[in-house]
């Protein structure tokens, strides 16, 4: 099973409270909602497509309470491929204080993470999807985990709230596998990861 990493990202870089003003207002963040004026049409749709060729969701704990307070709450629509996949297919929370997961066909995966993704993935053919998430996405690169990171990156500069990747941590080279602009400015990348970058060595800038 491929393991394929799903985020809302704007050109800053901050993932916090994409959906709404009080979705997430952890550190005090209060800029919420960044997402869902541009969230239409093409876009919309591509995402869509996304979450139908699901097999399986990887949650960690953060962004499964989220998704289980909205879409494992709401009545089926009808014509909503998000909705339906989410609530068919079965989801998996990475967690070590979760015990009673209110959404059916969860399972905790509450042991050795690594081992028990690896597991996962060896199990069955299809594609395993995490979406949000970003602690569990930080750390599942740097286990090497991750088959691909598709980024949907939205026109707009947040200014504040938690990142996708913080100041520091481990170095990843990417392959980029799909680039897409859709009409309402937001772009949509697919990488491969592709080990360590190559770095340049430094070198006299002539006539200096």
């Amino acid at each position: 099973m491929k393991l394929t990493t799903v985020t809302n990202i704007t050109v800053d870089g901050v993932i916090q409270g994409l959906g709404g003003s009080g979705e997430d207002r952890r550190g005090g963040f209060e800029r919420g909602g960044w997402a869902l004026p541009l969230f239409r049409g093409d876009a919309e749709a591509a995402l869509g497509e996304i979450y139908a060729r699901a097999d399986a969701f990887l949650f960690g704990r953060q962004t499964y309470e989220i998704f289980a307070g909205s879409w494992g709450s709401w009545a089926d629509p009808g014509d909503s491929p998000i909705w339906t996949a989410l609530n068919t297919r079965p989801k998996y929370v990475a967690s070590t204080t979760l015990t009673d997961p209110r959404w059916a066909d969860t399972s905790v995966l509450s042991g050795d993470l690594a081992a028990a993704v690896r597991e996962l993935k060896a199990s069955t053919a299809g594609e395993v999807q995490v979406h949000g998430s970003g602690r569990l996405i930080r750390w599942l690169l740097e286990n090497d985990l991750v088959d691909e990171i598709t980024l949907f990156t939205y026109p707009v500069v947040v200014g504040q709230g938690t990142r996708l990747f913080p100041d520091s941590g481990p170095d990843t080279a990417l392959e980029l596998a799909e680039s897409r602009a859709f009409s309402n400015g937001i772009t949509l990348q697919v990488f491969r990861p592709a080990g360590r970058p190559r770095y340049a060595a430094s070198e006299p800038i002539p006539g200096t």
